[in-house]
């Protein structure tokens, strides 16, 4: 009887137990890689003996994709998640779901991703609504944190029209509910939330709401969704798990349920009709919140990054969306902001490197978080005026020739009269782009090219493969920002003729020093 117990385990497990995949590729001479994860941007191209990586339990705190792609147009993909390592001259993967692929699609960069992404992510069609790219956003987080409430919410959208910017996407951040999971505004702070929405609509403002599938422990809500079991367990119980995030600890809705993934989503449409809300801000979803060894989800398939697909997945039902964290929907009509930027010279940097990795990654549809940072802890303690405002400026400039665009730290409150018109000139330039970067994102919603483009992607074999400090705005516009206190700086142009935004005309095929004044974002188109 022993024998036979033991001998039924062994099956047991030898059919349930996942077998790992591993796979070594020889990296060629002179090649490089991208991709994995958005955050790894800084890290790409990668380097040997220098970068791995385990999508599996590491978002990075933003999208992620199980793809690497190279300038020699070679690609590697798995369906589930994977760890990667380059090593010795060779890339290591090794994965415990899916099946891992690699291939060689042609030459150059470009040529793996449109081969892999058309393969992997097709494009749908379909993109995010028109306003996210034609006009500035202004999110409410960094002015208020946890203080969200009806009068100073107003009082900011004034705020944004009285000071000569334009109207677009206003966002209410965290915060505004009485518990995580309960979708009721605070009657404290939001003494009338319909009339809000319909006030901010009147000024014209499309309004979105933070939203996240934590659920607060001690709520109504928590006890009603344990009773049907829309929440993720613990390990080997029928008891609800209460995960760590950012904001305490909550339970999860477990969104493999379709019974629960169906009541969040009409609880969230209910919203909509009730408030007139137009979207939702998705936070969280994070892979390493659902680790097998720790949770029981509905569907045993759907651990860690299945859960993240899940959550982003529910934003399809909603066209005005944003998401953080995000895997494997590039082509997909989901807005994708990076992960929060800390109020740095380091987190400026950032910007073009991730919106890069971003793209290559098939997250056209991108937003370079908040302009200044939306990392709220490193604004804490500062007094107005106090603030870098060159850091500002700079980091104003770079959201303005971006897919998107974000306000959040109001510019009024912060800075000088000539640095708050400077702000204002780049909203507006933005603005004056607007059909340029909608026709780029209707290319990507059909071709699955990136809006934000690596140089090497657009013009490869001219020496670009570790060019992280300019890129190619669609297929028009060469942006070179600065992204440091200084005023100077270095362009590499591609060849042909190149003329600048102050109407200069250059060589292609050589290195310039440009001088750059506060008022002034370089761009080049290239002269025909």
């Amino acid at each position: 009887m022993k024998k036979l117990i033991l001998s039924i385990l062994a099956f047991s497990l030898a059919t349930t137990a996942l077998p790992q995949q591993v796979k070594e590729i020889e990296i060629l001479p002179n090649e490089k890689w991208w991709g994995g994860a958005t955050d790894l941007g800084n890290k790409m191209p990668f380097c040997d003996n220098t970068t791995e990586a385990d999508l599996q339990t590491q978002n990075f705190n933003n999208q992620t994709t199980p793809l690497l792609i190279s300038n020699k147009g070679r690609y590697i993909w798995c369906d589930g998640p994977f760890r990667f390592q380059l090593r010795d001259g060779k890339i290591r993967i090794e994965s415990a779901r899916g099946t891992i692929e690699h291939a060689t699609a042609g030459n150059t960069l470009k040529e793996a991703y449109l081969a892999a992404s058309g393969k992997y992510l097709p494009p749908t069609g379909i993109l995010p609504p028109e306003l996210f790219f034609s006009k500035p956003q202004y999110n409410t987080w960094i002015e208020l944190i946890y203080n969200q409430n009806q009068e100073d919410i107003l009082k900011y959208a004034r705020s944004i029209i009285d000071n000569g910017f334009p109207t677009g996407i206003l966002m209410i951040d965290d915060n505004w509910q009485k518990d995580y999971g309960n979708f009721n505004f605070r009657p404290d702070k939001f003494p009338n939330p319909k009339a809000m929405v319909d006030e901010l609509h009147a000024m014209g403002f499309k309004v979105m709401l933070w939203v996240s599938p934590f659920v607060s422990p001690d709520s109504e809500e928590f006890r009603y969704l344990k009773t049907k079991g829309y929440l993720v367990k613990r390990k080997g119980s029928d008891q609800p798990a209460i995960l760590d995030w950012w904001n305490g600890s909550s339970a999860c809705y477990d969104l493999s349920n379709p019974d629960a993934y169906n009541h969040l989503r009409s609880t969230l449409k209910k919203m909509q009709q009730d408030y007139h809300i137009d979207g939702f801000k998705f936070d969280a979803g994070d892979p390493e919140r659902y680790p097998e060894k720790e949770v029981d989800v509905f569907d045993r398939q759907s651990y860690d990054t299945e859960q993240t697909y899940l959550w982003a997945k529910l934003g399809l039902e909603f066209p005005y969306n944003e998401f953080r964290a995000c895997w494997k929907l590039g082509g997909q009509p989901l807005v994708q902001r990076l992960g929060d930027k800390k109020y740095s010279w380091d987190g400026v940097a950032s910007l073009v490197p991730s919106m890069i990795a971003a793209g290559l990654l098939g997250y056209s549809y991108a937003c370079p978080d908040m302009i200044g940072g939306g990392e709220y802890s490193s604004f804490q303690g500062i007094d107005a005026s106090g603030f870098d405002q060159t850091l500002i400026v700079r980091s104003c400039q770079i959201h303005s020739m971006m897919p998107m665009m974000q306000f959040s730290v109001a510019p009024w409150r912060i800075l000088n009269k000539e640095n708050l018109e400077t702000c204002i000139k780049y909203a507006k330039w933005h603005e004056q782009l607007g059909d340029y970067i909608l026709s780029q994102a209707k290319n990507a919603s059909i071709t699955g090219e990136p809006i934000v483009r690596h140089m090497d992607y657009a013009f490869p074999n001219q020496g670009f493969e570790e060019c992280r400090d300019q890129y190619m705005l669609g297929d028009k516009y060469l942006v070179a920002p600065i992204m440091s206190s200084g005023n100077t700086r270095t362009v590499k142009l591609p060849k042909g003729k190149w003329k600048d935004d102050l109407g200069k005309v250059y060589k292609g095929g050589k290195t310039y020093t440009l001088d750059v004044p506060l008022s002034r974002l370089p761009w080049f188109v290239e002269v025909k």
